[in-house]
């Protein structure tokens, strides 16, 4: 029973580990696209706001009420969490956009990205690093139903001196990608729960290809801002989100919290829904400042790769010395 156990859970793990290593490997496919076919890049731009509607419709579609029920079980994690996302994330893209000196345009698509929700993939990344899963689903959708009344406005106040934003515009426009949708997933997770389970395995795909065509789009219509910018972007995504994992572990810390909170909290931290940054910088912005987003979208997912593989190093080293300590001891027995 307990080889049949073992089993099952080696099979989601690797169901999980090719899950987070797939979803940047066809982002990466949807941006080469883009950049190589940019006519069709722009011809389908009008799509991205759709596009995002159902990636947050498929999000929506794996919730169930109990994943709600955690903010009145626990209500300290999840309070801790959803506060870090939305101070942690702004205030460092503030100081990666100073320290690197960047451009208008893609200092506020930094600062966007800074000021989005956290991000589906994160409830991956949170199982492989053996975080609270449990946590990681409760903070993404608070953070989610949040950001209609906190993104746009937060942005608005960021990154309002570099550029003109529409602060009451981009909420309507949230509010129709993510708030109507979620709702909408919601209700029919409700109505249809047979037919629902049938398709979840799919979701996580359905998602991932809408991403990578909203990155194609993204990459097709910043295709000559990449060569002279790319590099500087890169940089300024990997540093925000490198320093988004070690304050969300160190907020954890600070609070007292159990490990795998702790890596939960990072994970959610670091790891933001650079989908909607990149759907709201097209539609609002321009093409540069949605650069951050589609790269973030490629990045966050490598980088939470290696975080969740770091994780279980240091879970199994642990794990060996726990094992080398017991069996000393053992020895160190008087016998009979």
């Amino acid at each position: 029973m307990v080889e049949v156990s073992k089993n099952a859970q080696a099979q989601q793990d690797r169901a999980a580990f090719i899950a987070a290593l797939g979803f940047p490997v066809l982002v990466l496919i949807g941006g080469g696209l883009g950049f190589s076919f940019t006519d069709v890049a722009a011809a389908i731009a009008p799509s991205v706001t759709p596009l995002l509607g159902m990636v947050m419709f498929a999000m929506a579609l794996t919730l169930r009420p109990v994943d709600f029920a955690l903010v009145a079980k626990r209500p300290l994690p999840v309070l801790i969490g959803v506060v870090a996302q939305f101070v942690i994330m702004p205030l460092l893209a503030l100081l990666v956009v100073t320290l690197l000196d960047l451009p208008a345009e893609i200092t506020v698509g930094v600062i966007l990205v800074g000021c989005a929700p956290g991000g589906t993939t994160s409830n991956v990344v949170a199982y492989l690093s053996r975080g609270d899963v449990a946590l990681s689903v409760c903070m993404t959708s608070i953070s989610t139903i949040l950001a209609p009344f906190i993104t746009p406005f937060l942005t608005l106040w960021l990154a309002g001196a570099y550029m003109e934003i529409d602060a009451a515009s981009m909420m309507w426009d949230i509010v129709l990608m993510v708030l109507i949708p979620v709702i909408g997933g919601l209700v029919f997770r409700t109505l249809l729960p047979r037919f629902v389970d049938k398709i979840l395995p799919i979701l996580p795909w359905i998602s991932v290809v809408a991403i990578s065509t909203i990155v194609g789009i993204v990459v097709g219509g910043a295709r000559d801002s990449i060569a002279i910018a790319g590099a500087l972007v890169l940089a300024a995504v990997a540093l925000h989100n490198g320093l988004g994992y070690l304050l969300g572990y160190i907020t954890g810390l600070v609070f007292k919290q159990p490990v795998p909170v702790r890596r939960t909290i990072a994970v959610e931290v670091g790891m933001q829904n650079s989908g909607l940054a990149t759907a709201l910088a097209t539609t609002h912005l321009n093409p540069l400042a949605a650069l951050p987003g589609a790269l973030f979208s490629i990045w966050h997912c490598l980088s939470g790769a290696v975080l969740a593989a770091g994780c279980r190093y240091v879970d199994r080293k642990a794990a060996e010395r726990a094992s080398s300590s017991t069996a000393e001891q053992g020895e160190e027995l008087p016998t009979a």
